[in-house]
């Protein structure tokens, strides 16, 4: 049996000013990730850094790899089962988790990367999704290439989360989320799959009630009676399915 040899002084030293790092950028942002800081929070000298990472971008790079590490296990570790296109919805609800949770890592490794360039371990959650697309694109129900369609839905999942990031958590829709993916989903694959991913007419069959009754001046429902009924219809019509 294999013994692996104990990390050495210099590794534990880079853990720990790695975990300094993303503490820092969960509590105070980018800016808050000085060499200094980091530095005085690790309880290294700042040369220290400079030796381990390089320099500032160095350590960004790293501290983004280190927070992204355990959201790629999450993503390695799902459960793969019969149905493609609700494994990718749980993709997407993980990764919208995670950009809300740890907001400054998100932008730093999927809007902050440098033109053409993304860090690696963010590339590797681009590459797992791809393999989930492909699944979809085996059961034939892809309405394009796999590269477009993972290019697409990842497009539609970052958008998402920069969007909702600009809004206060408190004033955040809950349903968007559901909204976001099934126009995402139903824009990459075909009619039949939309069949097994989209929501019911219900929607719309409330909407066009809610325009019937507004228009319609009879005497068949009492004022209250006519809002309580635009009250149920308006939450009928803003139902989504999970």
């Amino acid at each position: 049996m294999l013994r692996t040899a104990p990390p050495t002084p210099r590794s534990k030293t880079a853990d720990k000013m790695l975990e300094a790092a993303a503490e820092l950028l969960g509590t105070g942002g980018v800016d808050a990730v000085s060499t200094r800081a980091v530095a005085a929070a690790a309880g290294v000298q700042p040369p220290t850094i400079y030796r381990q990472f390089g320099d500032k971008e160095g350590l960004l790079d790293a501290v983004v790899g280190h927070v992204l590490s355990k959201y790629l296990q999450d993503k390695r570790r799902a459960v793969v089962t019969d149905d493609p296109v609700q494994d990718l919805r749980e993709s997407w609800d993980l990764h919208v988790d995670f950009g809300l949770t740890h907001p400054d890592c998100y932008v730093l490794a999927y809007v902050q990367s440098r033109p053409g360039k993304m860090p690696s371990p963010a590339r590797e959650t681009l590459d797992l999704l791809q393999q989930m697309i492909a699944r979809i694109g085996d059961r034939g129900l892809l309405r394009m290439s796999v590269k477009r369609a993972t290019e697409l839905m990842h497009a539609a999942a970052v958008g998402y989360v920069v969007s909702q990031l600009r809004v206060p958590p408190g004033e955040r829709d809950p349903q968007l989320s559901k909204i976001a993916w099934h126009n995402a989903i139903a824009g990459i694959i075909t009619d039949q799959g939309a069949q097994r991913s989209m929501p019911s007419d219900l929607p719309e069959r409330a909407v066009a009630l809610r325009e019937a009754l507004r228009g319609n001046a009879d005497d068949a429902l009492t004022p209250a009676e006519r809002t309580l009924m635009a009250e149920w219809l308006d939450r009928l019509a803003d139902r989504t399915n999970t």
